[in-house]
């Protein structure tokens, strides 16, 4: 194809949103023209979508999900439109979650909060809520991140369901969120995820001190081709990592960190110890 742009789904969501439409019009074999006759538009709009030199509206991410089969999905691009219009993801993450829908494997590790795909949902609405009252996020968009977690969680649960081991630091389970009712209630979700035969959960102690090779969010995920993605945060940005030379040390600190945490017995012993103290 002649003067065919590259695209970088990272630079921003709605570079995302561009490369996913395209990604799914060339998985079916169709050409612009075709999916913007489809959608009630032209080829050359279609290409100014992929490309990002246009947004997309809540109508058309609508016809899309209609067209490519997307609607009411984790994936929908109504979903994506409506992240791009409130900019409550950060950069990396829908793509990240892309992938996470996919993948065969996926490990976890967190600092200070459950990860979201372990959260309750009344967790998770208390994390909300307190970003409304520091007035970093609207109710809007509190709702809306909640509802995508949800949909992140369930896109998870598939006939046949990834590996998923999370590594929790200690204060994970030591800060309390949303109040004894609902740190109870989250004590006994981490106890039933783990109770899952396609499940890991295990705690790195405070003890481990020095020793804990990593001191934020990581994400690694491992496709059914064994790719193996690296995701990681910062308190502003996200990023998604294919290189082998950077994945690798990840997935290297990942494994001595499993190394010096507790055992998944000891992990759930010590949950079951932390909700005596809760009502």
């Amino acid at each position: 194809m002649v003067n065919r742009k590259e695209l970088n789904p990272e630079a921003s969501p709605q570079a995302a949103f561009g490369a996913r439409l395209r990604r799914l019009r060339e998985e079916r074999g169709w050409t612009q023209d075709h999916l913007g006759s489809l959608l009630g538009c032209t080829g050359r709009h279609i290409s100014a979508i992929e490309t990002g030199r246009k947004s997309p509206t809540l109508p058309f991410s609508r016809r899309a999900d209609v067209s490519l089969d997307t609607t009411n999905t984790a994936d929908s691009f109504e979903r994506e439109w409506r992240e791009i219009k409130h900019g409550n993801l950060l950069e990396g993450f829908p793509e990240y979650v892309g992938y996470e829908h996919r993948a065969a494997e996926i490990k976890l590790f967190e600092c200070g909060m459950v990860p979201g795909p372990l959260q309750t949902r009344e967790y998770a609405q208390a994390l909300a809520t307190g970003a409304v009252d520091r007035g970093v996020i609207t109710q809007e968009q509190a709702d809306e991140r909640v509802s995508f977690l949800m949909e992140r969680q369930a896109a998870l649960a598939r006939p046949l369901p990834p590996l998923v081991v999370a590594v929790l630091d200690e204060s994970c389970v030591r800060r309390a969120i949303g109040g004894p009712a609902v740190m109870d209630a989250q004590f006994q979700h981490l106890i039933d995820f783990a109770a899952q035969p396609n499940t890991m959960l295990q705690i790195a102690p405070y003890s481990v001190g020095e020793r804990r090779p990593l001191d934020r969010l990581v994400n690694l995920l491992t496709l059914p081709d064994r790719s193996v993605f690296a995701y990681v945060e910062s308190q502003t940005q996200g990023h998604l990592d294919r290189e082998l030379s950077s994945v690798l040390p990840l997935v290297r600190d990942y494994h001595q960190l499993q190394a010096v945490s507790l055992s998944q017995t000891a992990s759930v012993d010590l949950i079951h110890q932390l909700r005596k103290g809760t009502p």
